[in-house]
């Protein structure tokens, strides 16, 4: 279930002011592939249902690779202890935190439970910056559906490496309105 306020589907990806966990600035837009983007916005990087979530994501990195999707991981904490969380756990995506405020609140995933509980969610951006798929939850159980994800990967349009080269020669196909 999407978060009321979440953003949805359609909606172009606000370019969210990001740190990576060296503390470098960092822009969500910067972080598309051309195939897409997946990010995952966890509860926080102690959550262990969270982790279980990254660990499911790291299973089908090379899945998601093949088809040019990048995955990115949003956490709440300093960019200080995303890093030493990054390299406890081998983590072989790229965490961010939040620049200004927290990167969660700008896409609606917020507190909820008496201001208590960080939602976590699950966000496929496709290589445009538009959101293809949404899925938000109070409880974390819910904020992640691999099934789901993958469908959505799916659907969206594939990727050509070469788009402008000529397959059966292997060669540059000429620019629009040149005259060779």
């Amino acid at each position: 279930m999407t978060g009321a306020n979440m953003i949805s589907v359609g909606t172009p990806i606000p370019n969210l002011d990001l740190l990576d966990s060296s503390g470098r600035p960092q822009r969500l837009r910067d972080q598309l592939g051309a195939g897409g983007l997946l990010v995952f916005f966890m509860r926080t990087a102690s959550c262990p249902i969270c982790n279980a979530h990254v660990r499911d994501l790291e299973r089908h990195a090379d899945e998601l690779a093949a088809r040019g999707v990048r995955v990115l991981l949003v956490v709440p904490e300093r960019p200080d202890e995303a890093e030493a969380w990054r390299l406890r756990r081998g983590i072989p995506f790229p965490v961010v935190t939040g620049g200004s405020g927290t990167a969660h609140e700008e896409v609606g995933l917020t507190r909820r439970v008496f201001g208590v509980m960080r939602q976590s969610g699950t966000l496929l951006i496709d290589g445009t910056g538009i959101v293809q798929y949404a899925l938000g939850s109070t409880l974390p159980t819910g904020a992640y559906d691999r099934t789901a994800i993958m469908r959505a990967v799916e659907a969206l349009s594939p990727v050509d490496p070469m788009p402008d080269v000529d397959r059966e020669t292997e060669e540059r196909a000429p620019a629009a309105g040149s005259d060779s």
